[in-house]
């Protein structure tokens, strides 16, 4: 099983509109962002999308994907869902809709703000249907583990995928470690971590948060992901453990 990362900035990117590239070095171009979401495939080639986010056709393009059997979403933040759309031409040529997941209160908002994706309209089919995740165990092969996360004053889903005796977690935009949290990822292969800076913030995890976290559930390897432009590729590489990876935009990791 791996996992691609299609994206690894903040909701901004890096570099920021007005190529602003705060304390990253524009000539490393593992510094240029897009925003996240990732895609992991099992070792049959079933691939599960995480999260549309805005930058979604690009991103597509540049790592060349262009089927997925089910997309996951965490939270309907823009950065994480306004690239929905370009699910379409993933649409094309398939029998069905694309099979898609979000906790409850995220599929009502999303259904709430994109009808057209979920129910049709004017003719045009269905792009994805959307199930919430209570009773989901299994999909396309995968096992699929699910947690709520504290986001600030509001909440994101952390997912964990299983295959082949191998797990791939994702947990982005998380500013607390519940327990729930270190149980449902425990013992997990890769852990995709949140990491927006080194400081504190009330609504994201920081460096030593996610490190935290990774040895709290017993990680092989954490993979920092939500990076803002403070966050230089090579000083940061050299400052974390040595399980711990600095990521980037389309680093490809087999667990």
């Amino acid at each position: 099983m791996k996992v691609l990362m299609l994206g690894s900035g903040t909701s901004t990117g890096v570099p920021r509109v007005g190529n602003d590239w705060g304390d990253c070095d524009p000539a490393e171009p593992r510094n240029r962002r897009t925003r996240v979401s990732i895609l992991v495939e099992s070792n049959d080639g079933k691939r599960l999308l995480v999260d549309t986010s805005t930058d979604l056709r690009r991103q597509l393009l540049d790592n060349g994907i262009d089927r997925i059997d089910g997309v996951f979403w965490t939270h309907d933040h823009a950065d994480h869902c306004h690239g929905i759309d370009d699910l379409r031409v993933l649409r094309y040529g398939r029998g069905g809709p694309i099979a898609g997941f979000a906790s409850d209160i995220t599929a009502r908002r999303l259904r709430s703000r994109f009808g057209y994706v979920f129910a049709g309209e004017f003719g045009y089919p269905t792009i994805c249907s959307l199930e919430t995740l209570e009773k989901l165990r299994i999909f396309a092969g995968f096992g699929i583990e699910w947690c709520q996360m504290p986001h600030g004053p509001t909440e994101t889903t952390g997912f964990r995928f299983d295959n082949d005796g191998k797990s791939i977690v994702y947990a982005t935009d998380f500013s607390a470690i519940t327990d729930e949290m270190v149980e449902t990822f425990a013992d997990c292969d890769i852990l995709v971590s949140d990491c927006l800076r080194r400081d504190p913030h009330p609504t994201h995890a920081h460096l030593a948060m996610a490190i935290e976290l990774g040895e709290r559930c017993g990680a092989g390897r954490v993979v920092l992901s939500h990076l803002d432009k403070s966050m230089d590729y090579r000083s940061l590489c050299d400052e974390v453990p040595d399980n711990v990876v600095v990521g980037y935009d389309g680093l490809e990791m087999v667990a």
